[in-house]
């Protein structure tokens, strides 16, 4: 009964999270917020891969955290950039010189 009230509260945040993705005020309120659900996803596969008693589940749960950083990385260095093969600020610097 606690396994069910906690993944319905997880579903809530995740909707939560959704609606906040959908009508941020800003890029990087959009993006927090689908760096929070994807936390969130992470979360309930481990809940789920608990209650279905397979462990295995977990791997799968961190492969997917790692996915989401990366992920989530890639699109602010995309959004500050406007380029995702630059290395930073000295690169553009390089490039003007």
């Amino acid at each position: 009964m606690m396994f069910a009230a906690g993944t319905a509260a997880i579903v809530v945040a995740m909707l939560l999270a959704l609606v906040r993705a959908f009508l941020g005020p800003s890029l990087y309120d959009r993006v927090l917020a689908v760096n929070s659900f994807g936390t969130k996803t992470v979360l309930m596969i481990a809940v789920l891969g608990f209650l279905a008693g397979r462990p295995d589940f977990l791997d799968i749960a961190l492969l997917y955290a790692l996915i989401n950083f990366i992920g989530i990385i890639a699109v602010l260095k995309f959004f500050r950039y406007g380029d995702l093969g630059r290395a930073g600020p000295k690169a553009a610097e390089e490039e003007i010189k």
